[in-house]
């Protein structure tokens, strides 16, 4: 402060990688896995095999969902702007890739149950 002998100090506070990005793209990535089983399933199992891949397309649309909303929330939080203070978060790329992948295991999760479905039942 000019004029007085006090003086105001900001710290710079290093940038943190964002917790809910780097969790997006890991459960991305797994949602991508479980759908890839989910269609190696749906393509080898008969129509004894339904209902495990049923499940299993469960499980990966709901850890695509994850993903998503996992990185959606990430990137808000990446936006935010935060006063000197603060902490501020980086990750825009790890949480775009997270919902990415999200809604690729999500998306091939459906299509795995839907080949199960038509050629077991058919």
């Amino acid at each position: 402060m000019p004029g007085t002998p006090f003086g105001v100090v900001h710290l710079d506070v290093p940038p943190v990688t964002s917790g809910l990005a780097v969790g997006s793209l890991v459960v991305g990535v797994v949602a991508v896995l479980i759908s890839l089983l989910v269609v190696c399933l749906g393509a080898i199992a008969g129509s004894d095999g339904v209902w495990s891949t049923a499940l299993f397309a469960v499980l990966g649309a709901l850890a695509g969902a994850a993903a998503v909303v996992a990185g959606l929330l990430g990137r808000r939080q990446i936006r935010r702007p935060a006063p000197p203070p603060a902490v501020r978060f980086t990750g825009r790329g790890l949480a775009v890739a997270g919902i990415s992948c999200g809604g690729a295991g999500l998306l091939l999760s459906l299509l795995g149950l839907g080949l199960a479905l038509l050629l077991g039942l058919g």
